[in-house]
């Protein structure tokens, strides 16, 4: 029996990539368990029945594997909000599966809306998402705003430092300040929404001094930006990690930290309420593009 079905899938399906063909699979797979609730039990049809784009995350990717399992865990939180959305992930690099793999699997006449697990503008969101949008042939696309700067972010971010031990009564010391630790570009919007968001951090801590610091490509660094809150008597410095996921960049910034690292962002609740509203955005305000026929829209962050 088992070799008879195999000849069959084996003749009913087109000559293709080993690459190609997983990426069905996998997609298969997550429409099937998207029937099946948390307990086991199947879905009424008529929660899991949608005419909504398919939401399309689109996460950087990392050679960390507490990254993925973390991004995984974010959309399993999505899909608990929005019981019966098509929620897919993809990679613009280093895992799997790629961005072009995911639209792949939606297929021909296809919707999607891509929302970036990215903090701010810089070259991914300007350049790389509509591209990879436009070469969808046949999808209707859409691409998000990133997810920051925004007040959801902000929640998240103090909720994360006081998980790792921040208390009010800290920023009642003069010597009290928080670094920002973010992944950092060479895209001079890039800064001005870590900036935005810095802002948007001290007041909700009282008025603590939050200075922005990048681990590639901006400046100042980290260790730069300690030194110079040392240089100004601001020992009590705590680092808030504005990282979507674990990695390589967010670790790095965390050991250069004289005392309170929090964590990354990762599954807070506050990220899946921002991912969707993200989404809802596209879907509200801007119609869809059709891919390799027009430019994507992409939405300004509000």
């Amino acid at each position: 029996m088992t070799e008879t079905a195999s000849e069959h899938l084996s003749e009913s399906l087109p000559l293709d990539s080993t690459a190609q063909l997983l990426t069905r699979i996998t997609s298969q797979l997550g429409s099937q368990l998207s029937l099946v609730s948390l307990n086991g039990t199947r879905r009424p049809m008529h929660l899991t029945r949608s005419t909504a784009p398919t939401l399309v995350a689109v996460a950087h990717g990392s050679r960390d594997p507490q990254a993925l399992r973390t991004v995984l865990e974010l959309l399993d939180r999505v899909r608990e909000l929005r019981p019966g959305l098509d929620v897919r992930l993809g990679h613009i690099e280093l895992n799997e599966p790629l961005l072009p793999d995911t639209l792949d699997g939606i297929g021909h006449g296809g919707d999607a809306v891509l929302v970036p697990l990215l903090l701010g503008r810089g070259h991914h969101v300007r350049h790389d998402l509509p591209r990879a949008a436009e070469a969808a042939s046949g999808l209707r696309t859409r691409v998000a705003a990133p997810l920051g700067p925004h007040p959801l972010l902000v929640e998240a971010l103090y909720e994360r430092l006081v998980e790792a031990g921040w208390r009010d009564e800290d920023g009642t010391s003069r010597s009290a300040a928080v670094v920002l630790a973010a992944a950092g570009s060479r895209d001079p919007d890039s800064d001005v929404d870590a900036r935005r968001t810095a802002a948007m951090l001290s007041d909700r801590l009282g008025g603590v001094p939050v200075v922005p610091a990048y681990a590639s490509a901006a400046t100042p660094t980290v260790p730069a930006a300690l030194r110079a809150l040392a240089a100004r008597g601001r020992h009590r410095v705590a680092l808030a990690s504005y990282f979507t996921a674990p990695g390589r960049f967010a670790t790095v910034s965390a050991a250069a930290a004289p005392g309170i690292a929090a964590a990354p962002l990762g599954a807070h609740p506050a990220m899946a309420r921002l991912l969707l509203h993200r989404y809802d955005q596209a879907v509200t305000r801007t119609a869809p593009s059709y891919g390799a026929l027009t430019h994507p829209h992409l939405l300004a962050s509000a």
